[in-house]
């Protein structure tokens, strides 16, 4: 079936652009396992050599204590994909409790103290129609709770293990509507929501009575309520008339309130408490001029625990709740990133990920009692010394526009490899738009500082989060290109730096991150000589239109509604398809068949297009992946191909089968 869609796919560009048929069929069309391989030379075994330990470094991930305090959940690969497993104390043995061929998504313990379930969602393929399971730990046994063909997420336990809330496309594979799903009899899911647009689940009131559900408008609006499950009613949390971003939000632990990150008359989104009797609003983190990004509330109403994005650099704070909200002073934790916050069922410990740019996610806690962090995971790194990874350097550079009358300044990630260079470079672009490059654990950049000797530069352009809703704001509708030229201005920073090599750089992103790829492949070809476009948008158009449709109207509210002539014409015009004639540096693209949010075609027209203009494409499909690549199988051939493909027009001269070729000489 899968051959049938891809030989359709072909059928249909030899009618619509017969002019690229025969330069098409030049290039040699290779299938291994489930990769669709064109124009990638060999493998060389040095390259596989030198990348295989950084390939085998894994991570674990906190997904919850067990109800009864006796362990916790994590996930973590031990073979192709992440599964869930249970650890029942601090450094002891993983046991693996889901054996799938697709990894699992998440996994959430029951609430109640004598159930031994958790659910968990699964998709197939990577097209992201994840599917709800619960799994009985004394059993083993799994079940499935949805329907088996829509989008659901957000799944939510009631506080009486029983129920769960969740979101579902079921209805016309657009909307995401709420319903309330029961365990035990999933054929007697109900709807408690239907309005249209995207809603999201927060958590239930202690009683159960209510639920916090928030609809989802663009990066920089969301309207939160909270809704009578018994009546259908929505009360509206937000008071104001502004947009508004809301996140993290958990009802007390008393049910008396509600806490809150919003940025409603701030730049940041500070950590607020709602009194739900009188509708009085205290802002609890006014001294902090960050984003809080999430927050937990004990049990027994005792602490809040919340991370602040301080830079990109995630910092834990705990309060004490019985102590009018007094700081508690917590042990020295490194920069990086902490996620996944869950007290655990007694109210004495506190759960989390950390993950730093020189050690793998693992799995801690802190007793809040003696201050102590314990360590539940120590993840492989495949052999290497996590003591010699490369940690970046937060540098800011200045673009080409002003803010009062000041350079304004980019924050960007530095990872420099050691020695005095000139080194080749990589600008590393995160996807969104409204993502934000952290510093965390990539065994590739790794890879490529201290094996290839790259220094690789991840810059937080305009549009991205975690630098106030100013910022996230300045490429929205006809400023898209403005971040673009945030990158440009990156370039003339490296090229001016006497340890970096102006005349060695490449660009590299995925998502988002690839459409900024190609668009600086187009405005600055004549400055890089290589770029890696992963599941990138070549055209916003035909992306939009191709999109899956639960998607569709919330890109349209950061890139622009192609409906309307005006914003179809400025589409097009900043669309890298436009342009492709002026791509004539060496490009490696690479694509999931199932991506439901940038579809094949737009990885494949860019390809077409870019081979009939007479230009280099090596081109990677995988029939068994979506928006990223998540098997283990798949990701090591992309990444040696990536490898490859740096080393050969970046680097030097890499040996490759008969011959040996130097790097690829500017056009």
């Amino acid at each position: 079936m899968i051959r049938d869609r891809l030989l359709l796919f072909a059928a249909a560009l030899l009618v619509l652009v017969p002019t690229l048929a025969v330069h098409a069929a030049e290039v040699e069309r290779v299938e291994k396992g489930n990769l669709v391989i064109e124009g990638i030379p060999d493998i060389p075994a040095d390259v596989e050599a030198r990348l295989q330990r950084y390939e085998n470094a894994r991570s674990a991930s906190f997904q919850g204590w067990l109800p009864d305090g006796s362990g916790v959940l994590i996930s973590t690969r031990f073979a192709e994909t992440s599964q869930i497993h249970r650890v029942d104390q601090p450094g002891g043995a993983r046991q693996q409790l889901t054996f799938f061929d697709e990894p699992v998504g998440g996994a959430a313990p029951s609430p109640k103290a004598d159930d031994p379930v958790f659910l968990f969602t699964k998709d197939v393929g990577g097209a992201e129609f994840f599917q709800v399971f619960s799994y009985d730990l004394e059993t083993g046994r799994y079940r499935l709770l949805t329907d088996g063909s829509s989008l659901n997420g957000s799944v939510t336990w009631a506080h009486d293990g029983k129920h769960f809330a969740y979101y579902t496309t079921r209805r016309n594979g657009r909307d995401w509507d709420v319903y309330l799903g029961d365990v035990d009899r999933p054929e007697d899911a109900r709807v408690l929501l239907e309005k249209g647009g995207a809603w999201v689940v927060g958590g239930f009131s202690p009683d159960d009575s209510k639920l916090i559900v928030v609809r989802y408008i663009s990066a920089n609006e969301t309207d939160p309520y909270i809704l009578d499950i018994a009546s259908g009613e929505l009360s509206a949390i937000d008071d104001t008339e502004e947009p508004v971003a809301y996140s993290a939000m958990k009802f007390s632990a008393d049910g008396k309130g509600l806490y809150y990150a919003s940025d409603e008359g701030t730049e940041f989104k500070h950590l607020r408490y709602l009194d739900l009797a009188t509708g009085e609003r205290t802002t609890l983190t006014a001294d902090i001029p960050w984003d809080v990004e999430s927050l937990a509330v004990s049990d027994d109403g005792h602490y809040l625990g919340f991370t602040v994005n301080e830079d990109g650099i995630a910092r834990l704070h705990v309060r004490d709740l019985t102590e009018a909200g007094a700081e508690i002073a917590l042990p020295e934790l490194p920069d990086g990133l902490i996620y996944g916050l869950d007290f655990d069922p007694a109210s004495r410990r506190l759960g989390m990920t950390i993950n730093t740019p020189q050690t793998p996610g693992d799995v801690f806690s802190l007793d809040l009692a003696t201050k102590r962090l314990d360590r539940w995971t120590y993840s492989e790194v495949g052999g290497l010394s996590t003591d010699e990874m490369v940690a970046p350097e937060l540098i800011r550079f200045p673009t080409f526009d002003s803010v009062d009358g000041k350079p304004r300044l980019i924050p960007a990630f530095y990872y420099r490899p050691a020695g005095k260079g000139p080194f080749p470079v990589v600008v590393d672009i995160h996807g969104g738009p409204e993502g934000q490059e952290r510093p965390s654990f990539s065994p590739f950049i790794q890879f490529l500082v201290r094996e290839l000797g790259v220094a690789v530069l991840a810059p937080n352009v305009r549009g991205s989060a975690g630098y106030g809703k100013s910022y996230l704001l300045l490429d929205n509708g006809m400023k898209r290109e403005d971040s673009v030229q945030d990158i440009g201005k990156l370039l003339d920073w490296a090229a001016a730096r006497p340890e970096l090599d102006g005349d060695r750089m490449g660009v590299f992103g995925g998502s988002y991150g690839g459409y900024m790829v190609l668009a600086s492949m187009v405005h600055f070809h004549d400055r890089l000589r290589a770029g890696v476009d992963v599941v990138g948008i070549s055209n916003f158009v035909t992306f939009l239109e191709n999109t899956q449709d639960y998607r569709r109207d919330l890109r349209r509210a950061e890139y622009g509604d192609e409906r309307d002539p005006e914003m179809r014409t400025f589409l097009e015009k900043v669309s890298p398809m436009t342009h492709a004639a002026q791509i004539t540096d060496p490009l490696l693209v690479v694509q999931g068949l199932n991506d439901p949010r940038v579809p094949v075609t737009e990885s494949e027209q860019m390809v077409d297009v870019i081979r009939g203009n007479g230009g280099e494409v090596w081109y990677l499909l995988a029939k068994d992946e979506g928006h990223g690549f998540r098997k283990k199988v798949n990701r090591d051939y992309f990444l040696a191909s990536t490898a490859l493909f740096f080393e050969r027009y970046l680097v030097g001269s890499v040996q490759t089968g008969d011959a040996e070729e130097g790097p690829a000489s500017k056009p």
